[in-house]
């Protein structure tokens, strides 16, 4: 006949029962624990925040430029019912007014805290900082080199002779601020090639850096190109009676003019291709280096050719002579 269990036995298993029971409840009571009352997230509109944003990094800094005149801060809790105030106002966004640049920061506290007393405070100080106003060049490298002056920042005007066959120019500036604005012929990367004109001409170059408070300078670099140094050619021939036959070409030399018999005396005007020729006739200079255009004058006789000979003389000494061959007739 079997018994039935003592009441010791019967005692000793539902005490095992129990506290099995406890063990099981008492984790799940570990495990809804709540975590350190923190933000989750923390930013701002204008500026960046220094250090980078980390829960438990409490203190924070923004520089902003003389422009800002609010921040939008958004603080949003870790735990989802914690509450966030900012500058004293429950809120999880808020527009904060930023003095002048001068004036002292702007501090702003932000308050997480749950249902009990545990809090956690962060602070931004927000910092109104005046732009640089840099607007120098720290460097000017021209190739072909030669610009005179040499290169100062505080000198804005330059010139640059450069020989008839070159035909570009490479320019590399670099600015003093990194953040200031180049622009003009030259990029803000102050790389750039600029195309010449032809031989004998002349270019401005301009380059303005504009600083982050906005003043600007502006330099300026003149290129001359120079002309040929063998060109020995006129650019121009007329009289003051009658017509050049052939029309004038600057690689015909040889010219007919017919005067009336009334016309006793003939003036020839020429204007040189390179200004820096010389230009003689009966043997004396008509048109010295840096003078344009000359003229020779000479009497006619009746019913006789007279020749009137231009000589063009580069700045290399090569000469050309153009003649022209006035016939007056007879009466």
């Amino acid at each position: 006949m079997k018994h039935a269990p003592s009441i010791t036995q019967q005692s000793i298993v539902a005490l095992l029962l129990i506290t099995i029971g406890l063990g099981a409840s008492s984790c799940g009571d570990s495990a809804s624990i709540n975590p350190e009352v923190e933000l989750g997230s923390l930013t701002i509109n204008s500026g960046t925040l220094q250090p980078a944003f980390a829960s438990t990094t409490t203190r924070y800094s923004v520089d902003l430029s003389t422009s800002v005149t609010s921040v939008a801060i958004t603080a949003q809790p870790r735990v989802a019912g914690d509450t966030v105030t900012i500058d004293g106002q429950a809120t999880t966004s808020r527009s904060i007014t930023v003095g002048q640049a001068g004036e002292p920061p702007t501090v702003v506290s932000i308050v997480v805290s749950e249902s009990t007393t545990k809090s956690r405070t962060y602070t931004v100080v927000l910092n109104k900082v005046s732009l640089a106003g840099n607007n120098d060049l720290s460097k000017l490298l021209v190739i072909p080199a030669g610009l005179s002056p040499a290169f100062a920042s505080s000198e804005q005007n330059y010139t640059l002779d450069v020989a008839t066959d070159v035909t570009s120019v490479i320019m590399a500036a670099t600015k003093s601020d990194p953040n200031a604005v180049l622009s003009g012929d030259v990029p803000n990367d102050g790389q750039a090639v600029i195309p010449l004109g032809g031989p004998g001409t002349t270019k401005d170059v301009l380059m303005t850096v504009t600083a982050q408070n906005g003043s600007a300078k502006t330099y300026r670099i003149t290129i001359k190109r120079a002309a040929p140094m063998n060109n020995n050619n006129l650019s121009a021939l007329s009289v003051n009676a009658g017509t050049l036959d052939p029309a004038f070409a600057a690689g015909i030399l040889s010219y007919t003019v017919n005067v009336a018999s009334g016309v006793d005396s003939i003036t020839v005007l020429a204007t040189k291709s390179d200004p820096q020729a010389v230009m003689s006739a009966f043997g004396s200079v008509i048109a010295a280096a840096g003078t344009p255009t000359g003229q020779a004058s000479t009497s006619l006789g009746l019913g006789i050719t007279t020749p009137v000979s231009l000589t063009v003389r580069a700045p290399d000494g090569s000469p050309k002579t153009y003649t022209v061959n006035v016939f007056r007739p007879s009466r």
